[in-house]
Protein backbone atom coordinates (compact mmCIF):
# COMPACT_ATOMS: atom_id res chain seq x y z
CA UNK A 1 0.00 0.00 0.00
CA UNK A 2 2.94 2.33 0.53
CA UNK A 3 3.82 2.02 -3.14
CA UNK A 4 0.22 2.63 -4.21
CA UNK A 5 0.06 5.74 -2.05
CA UNK A 6 3.32 6.90 -3.65
CA UNK A 7 1.73 6.56 -7.09
CA UNK A 8 -1.25 8.63 -5.97
CA UNK A 9 0.93 11.34 -4.43
CA UNK A 10 3.09 11.51 -7.55
CA UNK A 11 0.03 11.81 -9.79
CA UNK A 12 -1.36 14.56 -7.60
CA UNK A 13 1.99 16.38 -7.72
CA UNK A 14 2.33 15.86 -11.49
CA UNK A 15 5.68 14.10 -11.03
CA UNK A 16 5.85 11.54 -13.87
CA UNK A 17 9.23 10.18 -12.77
CA UNK A 18 8.02 9.49 -9.23
CA UNK A 19 4.83 7.98 -10.62
CA UNK A 20 6.85 5.59 -12.81
CA UNK A 21 8.98 4.65 -9.79
CA UNK A 22 5.87 4.03 -7.69
CA UNK A 23 4.29 1.90 -10.40
CA UNK A 24 7.48 -0.18 -10.64
CA UNK A 25 7.34 -0.69 -6.86
CA UNK A 26 3.69 -1.76 -7.08
CA UNK A 27 4.56 -4.21 -9.85
CA UNK A 28 7.44 -5.69 -7.81
CA UNK A 29 5.15 -6.14 -4.80
CA UNK A 30 2.43 -7.81 -6.86
CA UNK A 31 4.95 -10.17 -8.47
CA UNK A 32 6.38 -11.04 -5.05
CA UNK A 33 2.87 -11.82 -3.79
CA UNK A 34 2.16 -13.98 -6.85
CA UNK A 35 -0.54 -11.67 -8.19
CA UNK A 36 1.38 -11.08 -11.43
CA UNK A 37 3.76 -13.12 -13.49
CA UNK A 38 3.70 -16.76 -14.44
CA UNK A 39 1.09 -19.03 -12.95
CA UNK A 40 2.56 -20.78 -9.93
CA UNK A 41 -0.18 -23.36 -9.42
CA UNK A 42 -1.64 -26.06 -11.57
CA UNK A 43 -4.76 -27.67 -10.20
CA UNK A 44 -6.06 -28.68 -13.63
CA UNK A 45 -9.16 -26.49 -13.34
CA UNK A 46 -10.00 -24.31 -16.34
CA UNK A 47 -9.18 -20.64 -15.93
CA UNK A 48 -12.23 -18.41 -16.30
CA UNK A 49 -10.37 -15.25 -15.41
CA UNK A 50 -11.34 -12.36 -17.68
CA UNK A 51 -14.62 -14.04 -18.63
CA UNK A 52 -18.03 -12.70 -17.73
CA UNK A 53 -19.64 -15.05 -15.22
CA UNK A 54 -22.68 -15.43 -17.47
CA UNK A 55 -20.41 -17.02 -20.09
CA UNK A 56 -18.94 -19.62 -17.74
CA UNK A 57 -20.17 -22.64 -15.79
CA UNK A 58 -21.05 -20.12 -13.04
CA UNK A 59 -23.93 -18.68 -15.10
CA UNK A 60 -26.65 -20.52 -13.17
CA UNK A 61 -25.16 -19.43 -9.84
CA UNK A 62 -25.06 -15.81 -11.05
CA UNK A 63 -28.67 -15.95 -12.26
CA UNK A 64 -29.79 -17.37 -8.91
CA UNK A 65 -28.29 -14.41 -7.07
CA UNK A 66 -30.81 -11.95 -8.44
CA UNK A 67 -30.13 -8.32 -9.22
CA UNK A 68 -30.21 -7.14 -5.58
CA UNK A 69 -27.23 -9.36 -4.70
CA UNK A 70 -24.89 -8.03 -7.40
CA UNK A 71 -22.81 -5.03 -6.45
Amino acid sequence: MVARRAVGAAKKAGDASAEDDGRARVDRAKRTLGERGPVWWNDGAPDFNRHMARNTPYADWLAALGTNDIA
